[in-house]
C-alpha cells in the first residue's frame, strides 16, 4: 500500500519538476537582438538559395 503512493508520487512529483523546469527556461529565454536576427535570416536565406539551386533539400 504504501509502495503505491510512494510510486505516486515519484511519477507525478517528476512530471511536475520537469514542467517547473521547462516553464523557468521558457521565461528566461531572451529574444534575440535586431542584429542578430538579420543575421540569422540572411544565413538562412542564402542557405535555402544555396539548396534550391543544387536541387537538393
Amino acid at each position: 500500500m504504501l509502495t503505491d503512493y510512494l510510486w505516486l508520487f515519484a511519477t507525478a512529483g517528476g512530471a511536475f519538476l520537469l514542467g517547473c523546469a521547462l516553464m523557468y527556461a521558457v521565461t528566461k529565454q531572451k529574444p534575440l537582438p535586431p542584429a542578430l536576427k538579420e543575421a540569422q535570416e540572411r544565413k538562412i536565406k542564402k542557405e535555402y538559395g544555396r539548396s534550391s539551386e543544387d536541387g537538393t533539400r
